[in-house]
């Protein structure tokens, strides 16, 4: 079996021995994506020769009970069947220390543990920290590493130790900032991988490739040629157990801060300097970031829906309404979908409308970025009972199949001059034969070789929540616009189509 990265150089190289310790290892985060990421690695010879887990609680386990609580998560979560004779091999380098991050001497007592783990094997650790925990604890673990002396700076552009951060990062701007400001006090910004598993994808990775690697589709990327683009994620899952913390957030904050907004700045950056430097790369996402449109509170009320679903049936199962959900406030006004407009102002892109739509409870999951063409002419047909010719759509679809489409008119077969869409497609699992990673394990990888191109720089997060910000501001005031609701199964409010049909456009069908 071919082995699922691409050819080059991370396939050769691997990272520098490393050991990695998760912050919040008794949680959901490990057993269903950390954990079975990194025994695909080792099953595909990624990892490097000496590597270790430490998994970190509050909760007193030994290193058996830590390791037979991963290997049930393994078995359930691992994206393909891992055989016990893989995973005893992987578990011999897995650990387990009890600590709280209130307490000094605790992170003393993990430096001890490093050490020891390290004149064990004979092995000079890189130190790469995953918090995996609550944002209240970020400040107080990277403060207690850097008292331990755990934290070594980076030296001749080597990161000795690297902190990975979950989302959410932040609350808003001024949240976003104090906690980026809390981190810097004990590591350097280049040390911190702030971690967005979207980049991880395959088919968003292929955005870059797919724009540059192809000489017919860059120089039709701009105004000129597209009409608009639509980015649609879509849950046919509600709330879950995440009631209490998604009702204190919303869906704007839960996704279109963070996800879409990278899939957005991807599709839209400038050439890069090199593909081979991370700040070149971002330095261009921040760019697309900062040009896109500050909306006024009247622009606003115009160019975003929000809306809550209420009972319906999701493929046939009756299900409940946000309001009806445990541990969601009676009065709660926080959106389950939302419906925006966003405008670059740039050259490349003036005029051209971006359509985000967010959702739970819609009638399936799915997330496709779709890029339309302007329409061709139709002059030549006239007097060909031909009355529209069907504008070109590039489609990525990100999950749950990840591929590239392109739908092209074409004359099918008979004596009449007729037009028909086709599609012109591939996927990852038949075009190259293997199933793509999953994304934690890219972004693992990466973090470990030290480097930061799939994870978000502390600019990027400050400059996504200040353009946010006019929503919120408007939503939460005294004369916020009106929150729409939609019923469960069905594609959101109607009003969401209306948003599109002020410019002639519609919502494509998923």
């Amino acid at each position: 079996m071919v082995n699922p990265f691409a050819e080059g150089e991370n396939r050769t190289l691997k990272p520098p021995a490393t050991a990695l310790v998760i912050f919040g290892a008794s949680g959901d985060l490990t057993n269903r994506k950390l954990v079975p990421a990194l025994v695909n690695l080792a099953q595909d010879e990624y990892l490097p020769p000496g590597f270790i887990v430490i998994g970190v609680a509050r909760r007193s386990l030994t290193h058996d009970q830590f390791r037979e609580s991963l290997w049930e998560g393994v078995k359930k979560f691992s994206r393909r069947t891992i055989s016990r004779e893989v995973w005893d091999r992987f578990a011999q380098s897995v650990f387990y220390q009890s600590l709280d991050a209130g307490r000094e001497e605790d992170f003393v007592a993990l430096r001890r543990l490093l050490e020891e783990l390290g004149q064990q094997r004979g092995d000079h650790y890189n130190y790469l920290y995953y918090l995996a925990t609550a944002p209240h604890f970020f400040g107080p673990i990277s403060h207690n590493l850097r008292v331990a002396g755990l934290v070594a700076e980076p030296v001749g552009g080597i990161r000795a130790t690297s902190l990975i951060v979950e989302k959410p990062f932040g609350h808003d701007q001024d949240s976003a900032a104090e906690l980026n400001s809390l981190l810097r006090e004990s590591f350097a910004e280049e040390q911190i991988y702030r971690i967005d598993h979207y980049l991880g994808k395959e088919t968003v990775q292929n955005i870059l490739v797919f724009r540059f690697a192809n000489g017919i589709f860059e120089p039709l990327w701009n105004s000129r040629y597209i009409d608009h683009i639509e980015i649609s994620v879509c849950e046919d899952i509600g709330v879950l157990n995440r009631a209490e913390y998604f009702d204190q957030n919303g869906i704007t904050r839960d996704i279109v801060q963070n996800h879409v907004l990278q899939m957005l700045s991807l599709l839209c950056i400038e050439p890069p300097i090199s593909l081979s430097d991370a700040d070149s790369i971002r330095n261009e996402k921040v760019k697309v970031l900062r040009l896109i449109r500050r909306m006024t509170p009247d622009e606003v009320a115009l160019n975003t829906v929000r809306a809550q679903y209420t009972r319906g049936f999701i493929q046939g199962t009756a299900v409940s309404g946000y309001l009806e959900e445990s541990g969601v406030a009676h009065h709660s006004t926080t959106e389950t979908f939302v419906a925006l407009q966003f405008e670059v102002d740039n050259w490349r892109w003036a005029g051209v409308p971006i359509y985000v739509r967010v959702g739970k409870r819609l009638p399936k999951r799915i997330t496709e970025i779709s890029v339309f063409f302007k329409e061709a002419p139709l002059s030549l047909f006239k007097g060909r009972q031909i009355d529209e010719l069907p504008q070109n759509v590039l489609t990525i679809q990100v999950q749950p199949t990840e591929g590239i489409s392109l739908s092209v008119n074409s004359k099918p077969p008979g004596p009449r001059m007729r037009v028909r869409r086709v599609e012109m497609d591939f996927n990852y699992d038949h075009s190259f034969g293997v199933a793509s990673p999953e994304a934690y394990e890219r972004l693992l990888l990466d973090a470990m070789k030290g480097d930061a191109t799939l994870f978000t720089r502390n600019d990027e997060i400050e400059e996504a929540w200040n353009l946010l910000a006019p929503l919120f501001e408007a939503w939460e005031s005294d004369r916020a616009p009106q929150l729409y609701s939609y019923e469960a199964g069905s594609w959101g409010p109607a009003e969401a189509a209306a948003l599109l049909r002020k410019r002639g456009h519609t919502w494509r069908r998923l």
